[in-house]
């Protein structure tokens, strides 16, 4: 079975292709970005629209591949943005009312934990997944993804990129974040904000900014203790439900899982409590389309219902049944 995934919850379209024996075959996509200001819905659709149809050519050129040789299309039902989703949905309805070929939608936030089980040695791992509008702790217990733990406000993502367009750096802020905390040498105390087994952005989101104001401190030593406070927040709920579930491998996905401090302390909490740490190569980590073919190929070998064409923005990881993984 060879698959083309559709991936556009949000800023990204993205295109994959993949088969059965994970052979990947295509992986490209189109980024929304701007010098100023964050993603703005309405405009991330209307690029996606435009490029939608040249990026399945590219992938298929890429792959090799024709059309016809698709045997099935997957797309991101949810959760995402509604303008954005209704891109992939439709783009997907179109390639499955041209050729016939059987469609399925697939959970987004699911998609990055398979893919990241498909692509390293993990078997039954904790997920530390944390993107733009999400930040969960997942794990598979009783036959569904569970969520031990998730932000109460903003997703990790949408928080640093919150401070990015603050300071001005436009959106994608993550990286630009990064490099600035990298000259960072002092630490500044910040709001901590851990309750039980979530996680809460706002308030430090708040002192942040009104640090930045008084121009108290460098930015850079600001951007440091930022990352390390809030990757402390994500590492200490991790860990946490690492010993609840009894689980030994911890496997991270999510734009936010390309902040190599972010991996490195992962990389040093795993080892020294002895557990085993995954991390997908980039491309895979970011929202992109192999991972939404991977689980529409997953999904579908186990009787799926196909060709049902909707979108489902606030649908929650644990919402899902995950009846291809019993």
């Amino acid at each position: 079975m060879i698959c083309l995934g559709i991936e556009s919850t949000a800023h990204t379209f993205g295109v994959g292709v993949i088969d059965k024996k994970k052979h990947i075959l295509a992986n490209i996509r189109k980024m929304y970005v701007t010098e100023s200001g964050g993603i703005i819905p309405i405009a991330a659709a209307k690029q996606h629209e435009q490029h939608a149809d040249a990026l399945i050519k590219q992938a298929l050129a890429d792959a090799k591949l024709k059309i016809q040789d698709i045997d099935l299309i997957a797309f991101s039902q949810g959760p995402g943005l509604g303008p954005c989703l209704r891109v992939g949905m439709n783009t997907a309805k179109e390639l499955h009312n041209n050729y016939s070929i059987p469609c399925i939608g697939v959970n987004h936030c699911i998609a990055h934990l398979e893919i990241a089980k498909a692509l390293t040695k993990a078997k039954d791992p904790v997920l530390l997944y944390t993107s733009g509008a999400n930040t969960q702790v997942i794990a598979f217990e009783s036959g569904k993804y569970r969520v031990f733990g998730e932000t109460l406000d903003n997703g990790v993502g949408n928080f640093i990129d919150g401070i990015a367009r603050y300071l001005g750096l436009g959106f994608p802020g993550g990286p630009k974040i990064e490099e600035i905390a990298k000259k960072g040498k002092k630490y500044i105390e910040l709001p901590y904000v851990v309750k039980g087994m979530d996680v809460s952005f706002g308030g430090l989101q708040t002192n942040i900014k009104h640090k930045i104001d008084k121009q108290e401190f460098k930015i850079e030593d600001l951007m440091f203790s930022m990352q390390e406070t809030v990757f402390a927040m994500l590492l200490e709920v991790a860990e946490r439900a690492l010993f609840h579930c009894e689980k030994k491998e911890l496997v991270i996905g999510g734009g936010v899982a390309c902040n190599k401090r972010l991996q490195e302390m992962c990389e040093e909490m795993c080892r020294e409590n002895k557990f085993r740490f995954y991390c997908p190569n980039r491309p895979f980590l970011i929202d992109n389309g192999v991972m939404i073919a991977w689980l529409g190929i997953n999904m579908a070998t186990k009787n799926a219902k196909l060709n049902e064409f909707s979108i489902h923005p606030y649908e929650r990881t644990d919402d899902v049944d995950v009846y291809w993984a019993r």
